[in-house]
């Protein structure tokens, strides 16, 4: 079996998996047929006789290799569209169809990379959660974070908002509510107490909780 076909199927295991499903015509379906041509239910026994899941016929679950291969998979496929998204402004789908093609060509080094420029983001412009890498928790940085929290921003700097990650669905109803939603220019004011940003005609106050959920690139 091809190593790209390889790949997809225990990306889309992965991502199955997370909504709750593990039936392996479910999955099947699911899988990116440009990637994964002439797919079919005989897939996972190569799977299973690779080590990479373990598969009875009706369910598939990934083994601890394939595990660790498939949240490489998802890693790349979801920091690649936050890239493409939000640096480069492709529009979705674009930027879906261009994920899929660099999930299967970035090195381990170029995704720390690109997580690194990013910021270390979260989760990718769907809010689905991006496995984190070493870069994600190494002191070091060499690469210059293209997107920064809020609370790095200096006082009287201006920033596009990337992304918000808050800890609940009402706080980002909240943020949103306020205009504090990825796109959005702003100009922080002033850093404490409390964080005050010029947001076009508007001007808010966030607690420092709130603004550290609050990731933004520089503009100025």
């Amino acid at each position: 079996m091809r190593e790209q076909k390889i790949e997809e199927l225990l990306e889309t295991v992965f991502t199955e998996r997370e909504k709750g499903c593990d039936q392996a015509e479910a999955i099947l379906s699911r899988a990116f047929a440009g990637h994964a041509p002439d797919k079919s239910i005989e897939d996972f026994a190569e799977l299973a006789r690779l080590r990479l899941v373990s598969f009875d016929g009706v369910h598939v679950l990934l083994t601890a290799e394939g595990e660790q291969r498939a949240r490489l998979i998802v890693r790349r496929h979801r920091l690649a569209e936050r890239l493409l998204r939000d640096l480069l402004d492709l529009a979705e789908g674009e930027a879906e169809s261009q994920a899929c093609e660099f999930e299967h060509i970035l090195s381990s080094e170029a995704t720390d990379s690109v997580c690194t420029l990013l910021g270390h983001p979260p989760t990718c412009p769907h809010g689905k959660a991006i496995p984190p890498g070493e870069c994600c928790t190494s002191a070091h940085k060499t690469i210059r974070p293209l997107v920064t929290g809020l609370v790095s921003l200096p006082v009287g700097a201006r920033a596009r908002i990337v992304f918000v990650a808050p800890r609940s669905h009402d706080r980002m109803d909240r943020l949103a509510s306020f205009g504090v939603v990825p796109g959005s220019e702003i100009r922080l004011r002033q850093k404490a107490p409390a964080y005050v940003l010029d947001l076009g005609e508007t001007t808010i106050g966030l607690d420092p909780e709130i603004a550290g959920e609050v990731f933004v690139k520089r503009v100025d």
